[in-house]
């Protein structure tokens, strides 16, 4: 019988299984096979046999992984990756690696909902903290919960090398936050107000729309620039932890007020103006004004002045699936129904203010231009199917990911003329402290699929063969990656391994695999793609991952298809042609299986 409780199972759950180094091996030159020529692939080929060999470093490294994943006090092989891999990235994360989802519609004013959000998310830390919150069931399993520890009260820290996580449920704060307070922007100022009374009682929503309003009346005025020390959390890490060091060192109020923001249970950005379409609202949610942002947060509640809202994450410690589990909760919670009767009065308010000398403002107003600048330079656009959905593709006999994964293939093959690499997130959060694993995409299934599909010479019962067979091999890669069966992320940690513990192990031999054509072809993504299944959100969205990389979003739900779409600006009409193409390829697509 699982637990009830929250957290009750973690320990109950499976571990997520290591794969054997022959294994990732093997499905490595499979997957990369498809993107090479010959000779990259004979290339790639030698490397992994070196990397194999009984004397090679990967043994050792893949030896250290076993014994660490041996462990008591270990939960899973993954423990060390996942700070590595998040916050050991030295670019910037905001518009980078943040992700948001635009909320559904809602009749409600901007206070109104953001007091409305405001209380559904006390409500949901309530249960939370008394462990009343019910386990995530998935064919009659629990899944991680772990994700929920690090909602509320959560700050990622600026580091030289590697940033930090100031976070409850740790050593330095054993259970839930203690903290009242919420951080508000409103015009680049900056305030905590109290939503939490001092018995631990939240607000009632009419009390907090009243406190939301004396923020907004007491910030009025636009910030200046180079005052409103958000912006700075938009420079690449080891410049956002200079000036971090700096601000404490000119002042010590100035560790008052990161300790305001960093402790603050969530940010709630108010902005002023109401975005003109869908696609506005999003592009604000993913970047917007960093002047009313504070992107380390972990959780940021935007509200539009039109009551439009979202949510913007910081990705270091949540996934997609959990931040869904959350924003459901909320905006059920939070739903039109009447505000509670005020009983607490209006919640205490006060700005967070920052010393700062001449070199500080400039820094500031330096990293508002840089931000402004790399956020111009990067397109995005929308694409909606309001006559497709899931339920359309099970009518047609196929998963509907795999239906629109093989969409984006053909779609992508169409405007640019070639495959490229694809990522897929897969979630695994039915292990203990699961996350995600890496799926790559393109297959030779794929790859005949899409030229089958523009060969003159092929008949639609070919068409829909190759088709079929490209979904059915999409189906079974993402079910070897929820087994843990995947090579990426395996390898990528044996890497890391050596960079952390190579001269300690004797492991310092230099392994060729990472210079590989397969390993730098399979990892430079063309398309990154990531779904988020929920009828509360609208859009969902991320940047891109490289130069030529489109972000692909989506909103896959019965009866809709919603996708985000985000490259670098200088490749932008590459990105347009290909939501051309998806639009004529989703239609193409159904209309061959509607002809069995």
């Amino acid at each position: 019988m699982w637990s009830p409780r929250t957290f009750g199972n973690e320990q109950e759950l499976p571990r997520v299984p290591l794969p054997g180094l022959e294994d990732s091996c093997r499905r490595f030159v499979e997957w990369c096979a498809p993107l090479l020529t010959e000779a990259e692939l004979a290339e790639t080929e030698a490397a992994v046999s070196r990397f194999l060999r009984p004397d090679s470093a990967a043994r050792v490294l893949h030896a250290a992984l076993e014994d660490y994943d041996a462990r008591e006090d270990v939960h899973s092989w993954l423990d060390t990756f996942w700070p590595y891999r998040y916050l050991g990235r030295r670019d910037r994360i905001a518009l980078n690696a943040n992700f948001f989802f635009l909320f559904r519609e809602s009749p409600l004013g901007q206070v109104e909902r953001a007091a409305a959000l405001i209380s559904g998310a006390l409500g949901y830390k309530r249960l939370l903290d008394a462990e009343e919150l019910p386990p995530v069931m998935q064919r009659g399993r629990p899944l991680s919960m772990e994700q929920n520890k690090f909602l509320f009260s959560t700050t990622r820290i600026p580091g030289q090398v590697q940033d930090t996580v100031r976070a409850p449920y740790g050593d330095e704060s054993p259970g839930p936050s203690k903290a009242r307070h919420i951080a508000v922007f409103h015009r680049g100022n900056l305030f905590r107000m109290d939503v939490l009374d001092e018995r631990g009682e939240p607000y009632s929503t009419d009390d907090l729309g009243a406190g939301l309003r004396a923020v907004m009346k007491a910030g009025a005025n636009r910030a200046a620039t180079g005052s409103s020390v958000g912006h700075l959390t938009t420079k690449a890490r080891a410049e956002w932890a200079d000036s971090r060091e700096a601000l404490l060192a000119l002042d010590p109020a100035n560790a008052e007020a990161l300790d305001a923001v960093e402790t603050a249970l969530f940010c709630v950005c108010l902005e002023d103006f109401a975005p003109q379409d869908t696609q506005q609202a999003c592009d604000h949610l993913l970047h917007g004004d960093s002047g009313n942002r504070w992107f380390d947060k972990a959780v940021s509640l935007v509200v539009f002045a039109d009551g439009t809202a979202g949510i913007n994450v910081e990705h270091c410690g949540l996934d997609g699936t959990t931040i869904l589990t959350f924003v459901d909760a909320l905006l059920e919670e939070s739903s039109e129904a009447p505000a509670r009767t005020a009983e607490q009065g209006v919640p205490a308010a006060e700005a967070i203010e920052f010393v700062l000398d001449d070199a500080l403002r400039a820094d500031v107003r330096a990293a508002a231009d840089a931000f402004a600048d790399y956020a111009a330079g990067t397109a995005t656009t929308t694409v909606s199917f309001e006559d497709f959905g899931a339920n359309r593709a099970k009518q047609l006999g196929m998963s509907p990911d795999a239906f629109v994964q093989m969409a984006y293939q053909l779609a992508h093959k169409r405007s640019k003329g070639l495959t490229g690499a694809t990522y897929e997130s897969i979630a695994t959060r039915q292990y203990r402290h699961g996350r995600t694993e890496a799926m790559r995409v393109v297959t030779p299934e794929v790859l005949r699929f899409v030229a089958v599909m523009d060969d003159p010479q092929a008949d639609a019962a070919t068409r829909r063969d190759a088709f079929r067979a490209a979904a059915d091999k999409h189906v079974a890669r993402a079910r070897e990656c929820q087994a843990g069966q995947a090579p990426e992320q395996h390898l990528w940690e044996l890497q890391l391994i050596q960079k952390r513990r190579g001269g300690e192990l004797g492991a310092t031999e230099q392994l060729d695999l990472y210079e590989s054509p397969g390993w730098l072809k399979m990892r430079d993504d063309y398309l990154s793609t990531s779904s988020a299944p929920s009828t509360n959100i609208q859009y969902f969205g991320f940047g891109s991952t490289s130069s030529q990389c489109i972000g692909v979003a989506y909103v896959l739900l019965p009866e809709r298809f919603n996708i985000y779409l985000s490259t670098p600006r200088q490749v932008a009409d590459e990105m347009y042609g290909f939501a051309d193409r998806l639009r004529e390829a989703v239609g193409e697509l159904q209309d061959l299986l509607g002809q069995e």
